[in-house]
């Protein structure tokens, strides 16, 4: 199986394509010759990108300024996306709170689910039926290892990601023999560049310079994995190492290992 072909009414959607993974993922698709929709909140980011990429890939680049943890906001891409020729779906916007949840704000705790996972849900409905019915389609939805398992200050992304996770490999078995391929994006630490010793965030510092990915190549990889029509694609040692631990290692065990690290980020 491979991505579907550009076509020049054919969409690829990436969500949170101002930044990080989904800004390489748009990069690699333009890149693939595909005609893009990008999403996210920062339209004026986007719009720098969307310029850079027309002009490099003579490709269309379309931007939808939206914040996808709005759901009138949200439903209102939904209604277009389902009426669009949509032909590739990355479902990459996410965000993550660290600490105990009775000590963090509950409004942008509901917000961490609408986005990393109700959005994923509403988004994936939308274009899904069209891309039964044309019998090709693929969708890149963006879980993580922390899916996998539970922890302690990191509960709301982990809890959503287990959605993203088993919504995906779920969807993969309703999918066999459609055309349509699913991949899972599982990542671990990924940065653009390495930050000023004085803007790193208390990530930066925790996380050694030789675990961290690129955004390039985990777009390239993930998208390599996507036409290969892969079950799960896991970059990094971080990511490797979680889910082996996620999956073979006692939940008693681990969760206080990974909750003192998390607790650290939290700080």
């Amino acid at each position: 199986m491979t991505l579907p072909n550009p076509t020049p009414d054919a969409r690829a959607v990436v969500t949170g394509a101002s930044s990080g993974i989904g800004e390489a993922l748009a990069t690699e698709l333009a890149a693939r010759g595909h005609s893009l929709i990008l999403v996210a909140r920062r339209g004026e980011v986007m719009e720098e990108l969307a310029t850079t990429l027309r002009q490099a890939h003579g490709v269309t680049v379309e931007v939808r300024a939206c914040d996808l943890s709005d759901r009138d906001a949200r439903t209102k891409l939904v209604e277009e996306l389902a009426d669009r020729h949509i032909s590739i779906l990355c479902n990459n916007a996410g965000i993550a709170t660290f600490g105990p949840v009775s000590e963090l704000d509950p409004a942008y705790e509901r917000a961490q689910v609408e986005l990393n996972a109700v959005a994923v849900h509403d988004l994936t409905l939308a274009v899904l039926p069209q891309m039964v019915a044309r019998r090709s389609g693929a969708i890149l939805n963006v879980g993580s290892a922390a899916g996998n398992m539970p922890i302690p200050n990191n509960a709301t992304y982990a809890a959503t990601k287990a959605f993203v996770n088993t919504f995906s490999e779920s969807l993969r078995g309703e999918l066999k023999g459609t055309g349509v391929n699913v991949t899972l994006l599982a990542p671990g630490p990924v940065r653009t560049e390495t930050p000023d010793p004085a803007d790193a965030s208390i990530v930066d510092k925790l996380v050694p310079d030789f675990l961290w990915i690129s955004s390039e190549h985990t777009a390239k990889v993930s998208l390599d994995g996507l036409a290969e029509n892969r079950m799960r694609i896991v970059p990094g040692l971080i990511s490797k190492a979680m889910s082996v631990a996620g999956n073979y290692t006692p939940r008693a065990v681990v969760a206080p290992i990974v909750g003192t690290f998390y607790k650290k980020l939290g700080g």
